[in-house]
């Protein structure tokens, strides 16, 4: 997990006692982002950067680093 914070992340606060919400620096400006919290505690919630009080995902430690490293192995590379 600490991957995404070693990698040039813009951090971002909702303005409130909330979460902080990150997205990548490698983001496009086209608004197609997902932003991700709480990667230290023991839910990480995902986002769609365009609608920020939409619904999240939530993800246990565990299984963020699982697709983390799936990341990091190539396997959702488009082919």
């Amino acid at each position: 997990m600490w991957f995404l914070a070693n990698r040039g992340i813009r951090r971002r606060s909702t303005g409130s006692a909330g979460p902080i919400w990150t997205k990548s620096s490698l983001s496009m400006g086209n608004g197609n982002c997902v932003e991700v919290a709480g990667l230290s505690g023991d839910l990480i919630r995902v986002r769609d950067s365009k609608k920020p009080g939409g619904a999240m995902l939530g993800f246990t430690p565990a299984e963020w680093d699982a697709f983390v490293s799936g990341v990091r192995n190539g396997e959702f590379d488009r082919r």
